[in-house]
């Protein structure tokens, strides 16, 4: 996945061979915030100015804007939990974030089928 990054809004892009071009989204949040250009520079400018308009258009509106998730939260459990995780995850070859953040998503997305 290729992403940028302004003012902690994340945007993911890919390149539209059809359209020679470069077409994104700002993940992360419920509001859709798109841009597109056909260089990186040309999508590094476009995410900013499609930022920048989200945040006018929110104070425009009276509204606070979206905040992205960072990706972060801390989770408490027991440390017989944690041992059993990180040794599952050990077994499994992965690391203890990457075994958490598999096993959230395929729950996740059990539910939502």
């Amino acid at each position: 996945m290729n992403v940028l990054i302004y003012k902690g809004y994340h945007g993911r892009f890919e390149y539209d061979p059809e359209a020679d071009l470069f077409h994104g989204e700002v993940i992360n949040l419920a509001d859709v915030i798109t841009f597109q250009g056909r260089s990186i520079d040309e999508m590094k400018q476009a995410l900013a100015d499609s930022v920048e308009d989200y945040l006018e258009l929110c104070a425009e509106k009276g509204r606070a804007p979206e905040k992205p998730y960072s990706g972060r939260f801390n989770l408490r459990v027991t440390p017989e939990l944690h041992q059993r995780i990180a040794l599952k995850a050990a077994a499994d070859g992965k690391s203890l974030n990457h075994w958490v953040a598999e096993t959230l998503s395929q729950a996740v997305d059990s539910r939502q089928s």
